[in-house]
């Protein structure tokens, strides 16, 4: 069973993420139930939100001739340009309602890309690698040594989240089976090495409960 020291952070399970959405995982919905399962065992749960205002340079309708999934230079680097999604207080950027029992039981909830200029897909760090979102700190603060994630999706804010739990120093794990995937042009394979690279492993929902 889950210590004191574990928390499970829930990335991004969003209404735009879900089917019907802005900028819909395929069968992103299918993260719900077995993140609702997670978070009942849970002491310190965690969600993330994506929380863009309207305009913001990740969207490919800020940039004139561009279209989503090409890719920008901006001022830090190379930026997909996605559809406009998760703006802020429209109901694509609210929780799916089926992840309400999870919800009830978050300590903490993450809003991040809000500054107009920079995406976030980190939990912890913008897309600049620079800026923290202060979750680092606000776990450590409850004495959190491993984490757990799930969510949406894999190949993006959940990977980079992970990878960037463990060059922090915690202890990370993927919970696969509660998450789905972008996977545009490889992705997904790319984000597998990336964060096996940085020592993150994999989990069930079983072997995270156990």
């Amino acid at each position: 069973m889950p210590t004191d020291s574990d928390a499970l952070i829930l990335i991004d399970i969003q209404n735009d993420f879900c089917p019907g959405g802005a900028l819909a995982v395929a069968d992103g919905d299918a993260v719900v139930t077995p993140a609702n399962t997670l978070a009942a065992h849970f002491g310190i749960v965690i969600l993330t939100q994506d929380w863009h205002p309207a305009g913001h340079h990740s969207f490919a309708s800020a940039h004139a001739g561009k279209r989503p999934f090409d890719v920008a230079e901006l001022a830090y680097g190379p930026q997909v340009l996605w559809p406009d999604h998760c703006v802020q207080g429209t109901a694509g950027a609210q929780f799916h309602a089926g992840l309400a029992p999870a919800v009830d039981r978050a300590q903490l909830i993450v809003r991040k890309g809000f500054r107009p200029t920079i995406d976030s897909y980190s939990a912890f760090f913008e897309n600049d690698r620079v800026t923290p979102t202060g979750l680092s700190g606000a776990l450590r603060d409850r004495g959190v040594r491993r984490v757990f994630l799930a969510g949406l999706a894999t190949d993006y804010c959940v990977a980079y989240s992970a990878t960037d739990a463990a060059r922090l120093g915690f202890e990370a794990l993927i919970v696969e089976e509660a998450c789905r995937a972008i996977d545009l042009d490889g992705s997904l394979a790319a984000a597998r090495r990336d964060w096996m690279a940085a020592g993150v492993k994999g989990a069930t929902v079983a072997e995270a409960l156990a």
